[in-house]
């Protein structure tokens, strides 16, 4: 008789915080995903140095490795390791809003052995302003951390909301309870200007960063597509002509790189990552 393999463990915070951070420190070092609260909203996690932790963490959201996740780091001093460079306004935000919800995308340093997909050798960077996952942090090192939840679906705001989204799909749950911010960060972008562009609108407000860098550029909204007539129909064969290049689409939030989980929105749908 086959045994049904137990469920994921889950590991109240407020209860015993060393016990579920030592679990989920083991799991990571398994190359296993979790589910951790952050300050914004419930993340799933994975060792950002692991190809196939990630590759886990993006088949449990169900999306695909041209969206790939941010990273979290326990200290802003750490920003250096992961970083190729960084403007003088990207870290005047981070030393102002770290730890907090806000996501820089930067330059990855080359020889850096990051495993998040297709970066385009860029990385989305947070500290986020919650302890117990910072502590977790330092025992794991930098993990890649997304919304808990299925892609396109809702970010999840209690680990019961995650646990219906991804169920046995990771290792353990770290329940820390409703989470406190409930909007996801807000995410600049310096890989093509030293200005800085806010690419998701989050948790703080554009007004808001714009006191610490003054040549930042506002979040634009895309310009709605234009509805598509349908062709007549007709015996004849239409000779296509030249494609028309369009711009490109952003992925990912949960996604490092001018293109995004951790995080710019999908296409199509409201960016929920962490």
């Amino acid at each position: 008789m086959t045994e049904t393999p137990a469920a994921p463990a889950v590991h109240d915070l407020d209860e015993d915080p060393g016990a579920g951070i030592d679990a989920a420190a083991a799991a990571i070092a398994e190359g296993r995903c979790i589910v951790v609260p952050t300050d914004t909203v419930y993340g799933i996690a994975a060792d950002a140095f692991s190809g196939d932790a990630v590759r886990g963490l993006l088949a449990a959201k169900q999306r695909g490795e041209d969206m790939p996740p941010p990273v979290l780091i326990a200290e802003r001093s750490m920003l250096r390791a992961l970083t190729a460079d960084i403007p003088r306004d990207a870290m005047a935000l981070a030393r102002n809003f770290w730890p907090g919800a806000l996501t820089l995308i930067l330059k990855a340093q080359k020889t850096l052995n990051l495993e998040l997909g297709e970066t385009g050798g860029t990385v989305a960077v947070r500290v986020p302003d919650h302890d117990e996952l910072r502590r977790l942090l330092r025992r794991t090192g930098p993990l890649a951390v997304s919304s808990a939840n299925i892609s396109g679906k809702p970010a999840a705001n209690t680990v019961t909301e995650a646990q219906e989204m991804l169920g046995d799909a990771v290792a353990l749950y770290l329940d820390g309870g409703e989470s406190a911010g409930q909007v996801a960060s807000t995410i600049v972008d310096f890989t093509k200007s030293t200005r800085g562009k806010v690419l998701r609108n989050g948790a703080i407000p554009f007004e808001e960063l714009k006191l610490t860098a003054p040549r930042l550029q506002p979040f634009e909204e895309p310009e709605p597509e234009e509805p598509q007539l349908e062709q007549p129909a007709t015996d004849e064969a239409i000779e296509p002509g030249p494609a028309e290049a369009g711009p490109a689409e952003l992925d990912a939030p949960e996604a490092p790189g001018p293109s995004g989980e951790a995080d710019a929105p999908d296409v199509g749908e409201k960016p929920t990552d962490a």
